[in-house]
C-alpha cells in the first residue's frame, strides 16, 4: 500500500520508461539502488565475471525493501552474457552500469538492459558513444548520462572560469546536445559530487537549462550510514522541496538495503511518497519514567517489516505524549512504568512498560489483517 501525499512538481520533464517503471513526466519519484556483489571467476578461472546468483539474491532483498529499479555494474565483456541471465530472472528492471568499453554497453543493451548508465567522457571517442546510442535506440531503452565530479572530462575540468557545479552542468549540456543531434532524446541525467552544495547547485543549473530532461539525483560517495544519510537528506531534501529530481539513489557505504530504507524515509518526510510507517518518538528528558530508548528502538526495528503508511508514536511523558499518541494512527503515552495505548485517537488501555511493544504490534497486526481483507 502506498500513500501518495502530494503530487510531485516535476511535470515538465519528459517521461521515459525503465522497463515497466515510468520515470519523469510527473510520475512519483522512483527509488533505486545498486548491487554490491563482488565478481566471481568460478567456472572460468582467470576470467572474473558477474555473479548471477549472488546478484539475484541481493536484488530479491532490495525488491522486498521497496526498491523499484536496480543498477548492476557490468565490468567487462565476460560479464555481458551473465548479465543477460540476471536480467531474465530479476524481479526488478535492471540498469547496466558501464564504464570505459562501449562494447559492454552495446552487449548489455542487446541482452535486455532496461536502461544504460554511461559517462560519455570515459567511453572513448564520439564514434564509440554513437554506437552505444544506436544500440539503445534499436532496443528502445533510455540512457542515463552520468557525470561525476571525480571523473570530469579533462577539457571541462581545466576550465578555470567555471565553478565545479558549472563544470558538471556544462559537461551534461554538451553530452545532451550531442545525443539530441543524433536524434536520441530518451535521456536521464545525473551530475553528482560528494559535496552537498556542489551537488545541489549542479542540479539547479540542469533543471533550469534542461527542464525537459528527467534527473537522477544523489550525493555520491556520501559515506557510511550515519554521514551518508545526513548528507543525502540535506542535499536531496533541498532538491525535492524545489521540485527537482525524478529518481534518486541514496549512496551509502553499507548494505544497499539500507539505501532503500533511507530513501523511503526521506520521501515520506518530504511528503512525496509513503509506503512504510513513520515513527514519532520523543528525545526523552528527566520527566520520562520508563526506559524509552530501547522501547522506541525495538518498535523501529519491527516496523521495518510493516508495509502500511502508518504513523506510530512512542512518547515518554505527559507533556506532549497524549497529544502525539492521539494524533497518530497508533501510539503510546508513557507514565510511571506503564503506557496508555491509543488507536485512531482513542485511548484503549494501559499496559506495563515491558508489554508496550507487543501491545502496539497486536494493533498493527489487526490493521494489516484488515487491509489484507479489503484487498
Amino acid at each position: 500500500m502506498e500513500q501518495q501525499i502530494a503530487a510531485p512538481a516535476r511535470a515538465l520533464t519528459r517521461q521515459v520508461m525503465v522497463g515497466t517503471v515510468p520515470l519523469g513526466g510527473g510520475a512519483p519519484v522512483v527509488v533505486q539502488s545498486m548491487t554490491s556483489v563482488p565478481m566471481t571467476d568460478e567456472g572460468a578461472p582467470g576470467h572474473p565475471h558477474l555473479d548471477v546468483e549472488g546478484n539475484l539474491a541481493q536484488i530479491a532483498r532490495l525488491a522486498d525493501a521497496g526498491c523499484e529499479v536496480v543498477r548492476v555494474a557490468v565490468p567487462n565483456l565476460d560479464s555481458v552474457e551473465p548479465f543477460g541471465e540476471l536480467v531474465a530472472q530479476s524481479p526488478l528492471p535492471v540498469v547496466a552500469d558501464v564504464h570505459f568499453d562501449h562494447r559492454i554497453a552495446i552487449g548489455a543493451a542487446r541482452y535486455g538492459a532496461a536502461k544504460l548508465r554511461i559517462n560519455p567522457g570515459n567511453i572513448g571517442s564520439w564514434e564509440k558513444v554513437d554506437q552505444v546510442i544506436e544500440a539503445a535506440g534499436e532496443q528502445g531503452i533510455p540512457i542515463r548520462i552520468g557525470v561525476n565530479a571525480g571523473s570530469l572530462d579533462p577539457e571541462v575540468r581545466e576550465r578555470t572560469e567555471l565553478s565545479l557545479p558549472q563544470k558538471l552542468a556544462a559537461s551534461c549540456l554538451a553530452f545532451v546536445e550531442h545525443f539530441n543531434q543524433r536524434g536520441f532524446s530518451d535521456i536521464v541525467l545525473s551530475a553528482k559530487a560528494h559535496d552537498v552544495m556542489t551537488t545541489v547547485e549542479a542540479y539547479r543549473l540542469l533543471s533550469r537549462e534542461l527542464p525537459e530532461v528527467p534527473l537522477h539525483i544523489g550525493v555520491t560517495e556520501a559515506g557510511t550510514v550515519l554521514q551518508g544519510t545526513v548528507k543525502s537528506a540535506a542535499g536531496l531534501g533541498i532538491l525535492l522541496a524545489e521540485g527537482i529530481g525524478d529518481t534518486l539513489r541514496i549512496s551509502l557505504t553499507a548494505d544497499p538495503v539500507e539505501e532503500i530504507r533511507v530513501a523511503w524515509m526521506l520521501l515520506g518526510a518530504m511528503g512525496l511518497r509513503r509506503t512504510a510507517p513513520e515513527l514519532v518518538s520523543c528525545p526523552t528528558c528527566s520527566r520520562c519514567q520508563v526506559d524509552l530508548i530501547p522501547i522506541a528502538t525495538e518498535v523501529e526495528r519491527r516496523l521495518r517489516h510493516v508495509r502500511l503508511p502508518l504513523q506510530v508514536a512512542v512518547m515518554g511523558c505527559a507533556v506532549n505524549g497524549p497529544g502525539e499518541a492521539r494524533d497518530a494512527d497508533l501510539g503510546v503515552a508513557c507514565g510511571k512504568d506503564e503506557g496508555l495505548l491509543f488507536a485512531q485517537g482513542e485511548p484503549l488501555r494501559k499496559v506495563p512498560a515491558d508489554q508496550i511493544v507487543d501491545a502496539l504490534f497486536e494493533q498493527i497486526q489487526q490493521l494489516e489483517r484488515s487491509h489484507g481483507a479489503e484487498e
